[in-house]
This record gives C-alpha cells, sequence and structure tokens, in this order.
C-alpha cells in the first residue's frame, strides 16, 4: 500500500484515469485489458479494489502529527502504522527517533496482554516443568545425607580455592578470606571454618555493596540468617555505581557481598593448598600429570 502524499496523488490519478474511460479515451482503449474504457467506466472499481476512499481532510502532515501524539501515548510503530493505514517504514520515519515510554497505561495493558497470552499457551508446560524441577531438587537434597568430618574438609578445600583468596607469584599475602553472596556457600564454609577450630566470634565481616542499597539493612540480614555476631562487622565497602553499567542485582533481594576473614589463617590456607594436590592426585590414579611435577632449578 502506499503511503503519506503518494497515496492521495495515486488516489487522484486513478479518480482522473476513471473519468477518461467514462468519456471513451482512445488511448485507454487500445490499451486493453484493466485500463480499458470498459473497465473504467464501470467507475474503476477494479483498479481500486482494496483502496480504503481517500480522505483529503488529513494531509500527510496531519498523519504526521497524529503519529507523534499517538507515541507519546505509548503507542509502537506498529500500533500507529496500524492505526493511521500507512507503511510500517513511515511511521518509523516519522516517530522513530522518539523514545517510547513504556509507563503509559497503553504500554502496561499491551504488557499485561502479553503475560496473558504467554500464560494461555505456556502456563501447562511452566508448571509441570517447575514441578520436575522441584521433584529433582528434592531428591538430590536427599541424596547427601550427614556429612562426616573428611567430607566437609575436602569439600571446603574445592570451595575456598574456587571462590577464596589466592596468593600469587607476584603477592604472596597468604590469607584466609572467603567472599560471596550465596547464603548456602557461606553456611557451608563457615561449618568447614569451625571444623578447623575457628568459631564465628573469632572471625571479622565486611559487606561489599553498591550505594544503592541499604548497607546497614542488608548487614543485620546477614547477622539474622548465619548467625554472625554484629560486633564482628567492620565498615562495608560501598562500590560506586556506574552509569553504563546495566546491573541486574537491585531489588529488595538485593544484599551485597559477604566477605570472611580468618584472622591468622596462613595455616589454613596452607592446609587447603595441600589438600587441593592431595585431591588432584587421588584423582588420576594413572598418573597422567593432573598435578603438574616441580620445574627444576635453574642453574646458575
Amino acid at each position: 500500500m502506499a503511503n503519506g502524499d503518494e497515496y492521495v496523488d495515486e488516489h487522484e490519478r486513478l479518480a482522473k484515469a476513471s473519468d477518461r474511460g467514462k468519456q471513451g479515451d482512445p488511448e485507454l482503449r487500445r490499451s486493453g485489458g484493466a485500463g480499458s474504457a470498459e473497465t473504467l467506466a464501470s467507475g474503476g472499481s477494479d483498479w481500486l479494489r482494496g483502496w480504503p476512499p481517500a480522505d483529503p481532510r488529513r494531509s500527510a502532515g496531519e498523519r504526521r502529527a497524529r503519529a507523534v501524539a499517538l507515541r507519546g501515548a505509548g503507542w509502537s510503530v506498529n500500533d500507529i502504522a496500524d492505526e493511521l493505514g500507512v507503511a510500517r517504514s513511515t511511521a518509523f520515519a516519522w516517530v522513530g527517533h522518539l523514545p517510547l515510554d513504556r509507563d503509559t497505561d497503553r504500554a502496561r495493558a499491551k504488557r499485561a496482554l502479553a503475560q496473558r497470552r504467554a500464560e494461555a499457551r505456556w502456563g501447562d508446560y511452566r508448571r509441570q516443568r517447575d514441578a520436575r524441577r522441584a521433584a529433582a531438587h528434592a531428591a538430590a537434597a536427599a541424596e547427601v545425607g550427614v556429612l562426616s568430618a573428611r567430607e566437609l574438609r575436602l569439600i571446603g578445600a574445592v570451595m575456598y580455592w574456587c571462590e577464596g583468596t589466592k596468593a600469587k607469584p607476584w603477592r604472596r599475602a597468604e590469607r584466609f578470606t572467603f567472599t560471596n553472596s550465596d547464603l548456602r556457600l557461606l553456611a557451608l564454609f563457615l561449618a568447614f571454618v569451625e571444623l578447623l577450630g575457628r568459631s564465628r566470634t573469632e572471625l571479622t565481616y565486611r559487606l561489599s555493596i553498591h550505594e544503592s542499597a541499604d548497607a546497614e539493612a542488608a548487614t543485620q540480614w546477614w547477622c539474622t540468617a548465619l548467625g554472625l555476631p554484629r560486633d564482628r562487622f567492620r565498615q562495608p565497602t560501598v562500590k560506586r555505581h556506574a552509569v553504563r553499567t546495566n546491573r541486574h542485582n537491585t531489588g529488595p533481594d538485593y544484599r551485597g557481598c559477604l566477605v570472611i576473614d580468618v584472622p591468622r589463617g596462613r595455616e589454613f590456607y596452607w592446609r587447603v593448598d595441600g589438600w587441593m594436590t592431595g585431591l588432584a592426585t587421588a584423582a588420576d590414579p594413572a598418573g597422567n600429570r593432573v598435578v603438574p611435577a616441580p620445574e627444576p632449578e635453574e642453574l646458575g
């Protein structure tokens, strides 16, 4: 379908051709087919089939102004094109530079409609999937049973080597510090540290959290969830918000990361390092060199 002023011009051209056909224009008679005088004498209905009557009162400028007003009311480009009877490319040229306000009544109504349609189409499948997930989760949790001291020690070593602070060749700071935001992982680490002989009242804690969150409320939440003494918390580390960062860890469930530091934990670090070597060696009974041999010292 034509659009804008081209739509009006095309309609006028066809109307003039129809008048010529009614008057017996010899050029049209020679052309034959749909442009013949006989066809046009009937009012040009074949030529205009599918074209709505032109409204001379609505110029391209009026349609453009209407499109801008609809955009401000939260209409999408596709909806504006359908409403005004123009091509989507034309509607985009008119309003594509204008941001879509997603807080208008129309935008909220469209989202609600999309959610209802998604629920109607996928609701049963999602409920069945959630039921399977819950069953798999419960069955897997029941398989664990009671951890022995040896199991907890080995799990703790692997967990620390994945998430804990480690020494670097250029920085031999062998501290025993663990940082995470997962409640279950932190509870497991605390049990591991207690197994090594340190109580929760001997450790120090610090919250690392974005400035947009409530640091005091988050600190209190961690104290309650893990049974930690409030007086063992240091000043939180507040992360400044970067405007260009598209963060998703926001909302009431965001409580930052908890940093757990074990004072005088150097020997714990050495033992964890040794347990990791032992685990890697035990996982390689065929001697496939999972654990690399130490490099010989260079001769002077």
